[in-house]
């Protein structure tokens, strides 16, 4: 579409009730980043109350017509998704914005490829509208959805706002406050409680937050959260007893009890905890409605019924939304010829979807699954993959950060939680490497690897998973966006990539990531060399711009002051390809060693730590799985979260004077 254009819904599909928009854009430093905000407004343009403006500390609507879901990794890097159920939003509403704002002082103007697509319900790509020369502002409006005879339309507008997300929501008639938290009434405060939930089998063991009183007036500010509360001490005799739970693991004894139990564990939770339900379903075109879980259902497929392990059904005004489930745990892989047996059996019956379930990471470019459609029925079923890596990663986002609103279902997300964590479930993620990864491995040793071979291209499809893996489960351990930076220009064909990427593993030995996490000063960027057996972790801060080299020396290494002996320091140096470099434990007592001699602009530094990739060769977490993770977690506690997050604006001086 362009600028301007607008286009009925009712034309691009036969079934719109539910759609999914996508916004995305990209960064030349891979740092830029913007929130997304949608506004329902009524025929005058208003919105009817600050209830209908749904940004970051409002992101789900209580009818379900409404809900942000947040980020999602793409080849190109990410992009924020919203779904609509339409069929709900109230008659009143005429309209409805799709925004997104930048940070104070940022415009999207320092964006590229700044584009909105929407969806149907089965994930089928109905339109796309780029935004071109958006500008210096601080927020913009992409698009909007209005009713014109009884249908819904939609049209392209890329109009921006210089005030950012609080000027446009102002003169849609939401009331902001923005003031500071120490200068606001006690009776406007966010406040985030922390209850206890206490059952008779397990009397001082759960706590959990789980309410957040709202507030009279909706805050531009993301709102702080709090933590759940441990219980300091257990009524126990000893450590050896264990607190009853709700889902046992301990005895699991065969994969297939581990699926079995799996699904019935998920499913039930996701009936019962509406929040944590309408999370996952939403993003697979599920409409917000009553939701119904199965197990062991058996359906007819030729001489013999199936059994898929699950079944999700969604019901809203009286129409039903149904998705077939397939599991698989510990590591175990899905298999193509159930799979396609089951998008059959959905086709046939007018099912909506098939959705697969497993350790494993589902990437871009390359399904864990392919599925041939029946071009003779009408009736088309999505495939869509969930691992549970992002089971887990949701699940911590409500119980430990953004909190759930009835003390039953904290409970409830907690005992999922404590489930899929366990070392029984094998329910624990991406933990192999693939049967590419010894051979490659061994011909880098062996310099016998070549550009084409397709074993690389396998080992790179890995290790972006096992990346994927790492944001998510970081993301939810500290209630922030952690994504994968992709570097290729949007809309590179993701096998190409993938394949240079592979080339580049043959040549170099090595294998390349860097993490976008919210809120820290630079990239978190992650190398395992291959031919050294070590895997760095490192980010790079950018210098100053005021003050002096040999004080920025001492100010770095007085913020490092917890950080490991043995964490690497580098002087980024204009023009050169390094300068001065050494230790922490060499540079406490003598910070003057990493400037420059010769009076070389600085233009940042690098923070590096180093280890081993594990003792074994073999595919499996206990090697080179773990240790990646490990080495992130270490790097993350250690170091960044001691960097100073604030951004200087003034210049340096030109001679680059060393004098402290």
């Amino acid at each position: 579409m362009v600028k301007g254009g607008n286009i009925g819904l009712s034309s691009l599909s036969a079934d719109v009730g539910s759609v999914l928009v996508s916004l995305s854009w990209s960064s030349p430093t891979g740092e830029g980043d913007a929130d997304v905000s949608v506004l329902l407004l009524t025929a005058a343009g208003k919105v009817r109350s600050d209830a209908d403006f749904y940004f970051y500390n409002n992101p789900v609507a209580p009818d379900g017509s409404v809900q942000l879901l947040g980020k999602a990794p793409t080849a190109e890097g990410d992009e924020d998704r919203i779904t609509f159920d339409l069929n709900a939003i109230p008659p009143e509403v005429e309209q409805i914005v799709v925004a997104a704002s930048r940070y104070t002082g940022a415009g999207f103007g320092d964006l590229q490829d700044l584009r909105l697509t929407l969806a149907d319900a089965s994930g089928e790509s109905l339109l796309g509208f780029s935004v071109e020369g958006a500008g210096a502002v601080g927020a913009l409006l992409f698009g909007e959805f209005y009713r014109r005879g009884g249908d819904w339309k939609f049209r392209a507008i890329g109009q921006g706002y210089e005030s950012g997300l609080a000027g446009l929501a102002t003169d849609f008639g939401v009331d902001i406050d923005d003031a500071p938290e120490s200068e606001r009434p006690e009776d406007e405060m966010v406040a985030v409680e922390a209850v206890e939930v206490r059952t008779v089998s397990e009397p001082a063991r759960a706590a959990v937050a789980v309410a957040v009183r709202a507030v009279p007036r909706p805050r531009t500010a993301k709102k702080r959260v709090t933590l759940p509360r441990v219980a300091k001490k257990s009524l126990a005799e000893n450590d050896s007893w264990r607190s009853a739970r709700l889902f046992p693991v301990s005895a699991l004894k065969s994969d297939r009890e581990r699926e079995t139990r799996a699904t019935s564990v998920l499913l039930s939770v996701m009936a019962q905890v509406p929040e944590f339900g309408r999370r996952l379903t939403a993003a697979f075109g599920a409409p917000a409605g009553r939701t119904e879980t199965f197990t062991e259902v058996s359906l007819p497929h030729g001489d013999s019924p199936r059994r898929p392990d699950g079944v999700i059904r969604v019901e809203r005004a009286g129409k039903l939304w149904t998705a077939l489930v397939e599991t698989k745990t510990n590591g175990n892989a899905l298999k193509p010829d159930q799979v396609q047996a089951y998008a059959d059996i959905a086709a046939r019956r007018g099912y909506e979807a098939v959705i697969t379930l497993s350790n494993d990471v589902e990437l871009e470019g390359s399904p864990l699954v392919a599925v041939k459609a029946d071009g003779r029925r009408k009736n088309k079923v999505a495939l869509w993959h969930l691992s549970w890596a992002e089971v887990t990663h949701q699940a911590q986002m409500l119980i430990r950060h953004e909190g759930v609103g009835n003390a039953a279902h904290a409970w409830l997300l907690q005992e999922l939680l404590h489930y899929l964590q366990h070392e029984n479930s094998g329910c624990h993620g991406f933990q192999n490497m693939g049967p590419a990864w010894v051979p490659v491995r061994n011909g880098i040793d062996d310099e016998t690897l070549c550009q084409g071979d397709p074993r690389a291209v396998d080992v790179v499809e890995s290790w972006e998973r096992l990346v994927r893996q790492v944001c998510l489960r970081l993301g939810g351990e500290l209630g922030q966006k952690v994504l994968p930076v992709q570097r290729a220009k949007r809309g590179t064909d993701p096998r190409a990539r993938r394949t240079a990427l592979a080339d580049r593993l043959c040549s170099d030995g090595k294998l390349d990531a860097e993490l976008r996490i919210e809120g820290t000063p630079g990239i978190l960027a992650l190398c395992a060399d291959l031919r050294t057996g070590k895997l760095r972790t490192s980010i790079e801060i950018p210098a100053p711009e005021a003050g002096y080299p040999l004080t920025w020396a001492k100010r770095l290494v007085r913020q490092l002051d917890e950080a490991p002996a043995d964490l690497h320091v580098e002087t980024l140096v204009e023009g050169q390809t390094g300068g001065p470099r050494g230790t922490l434990e060499r540079l406490r007592p003598e910070p003057a060693d990493i400037v420059p001699a010769n009076g070389a602009r600085i233009t940042g530094f690098r923070l590096s730590l180093f280890r081993g990739m594990g003792n074994t060769r073999g595919n499996a977490e206990s090697g080179f799985i773990r240790s990646v993770g490990d080495s992130v977690d270490r790097f993350h506690t250690q170091v960044v979260v001691h960097l100073d997050r604030r951004t200087p604006k003034t210049r340096q001086p030109a001679d680059g004077a060393a004098a402290g």
